[in-house]
Formats: structure tokens, sequence, C-alpha cells
């Protein structure tokens, strides 16, 4: 259920740290374990470039 939900959510635009809020996570690196997409925007290198 919370894979599913974790992963609906961050498919419809949710931010991880607000997902990370609802599910009670300390570390945002749980939540990540409960994102099951096939692909993430954070592990994206447009993602990491700083302007």
């Amino acid at each position: 259920m919370r894979v599913a939900a974790t992963t609906n959510a961050l498919d419809n635009g949710a931010d991880i740290a607000k997902v990370q809020e609802w599910l009670g996570h300390a570390n945002i690196a749980t939540t990540r374990i409960y994102d099951h997409r096939k692909t993430r925007p954070e592990d994206s290198p447009t993602f990491k470039v700083n302007y």
C-alpha cells in the first residue's frame, strides 16, 4: 500500500519532501525506498545542474 501511494503521489507531481512528511520519515532516503517510478527526476543529470 505504501509503495503504491508513494509512487502514485510522485507520478502526479507531489514533492518528495511532502511525501516524506506524509509518511513520517525522518530521512528522505527512506521515502525513496517506496518510490518505484521507472525514472526519477532527481536522478537526471539535468536535475543536478546548478545555475
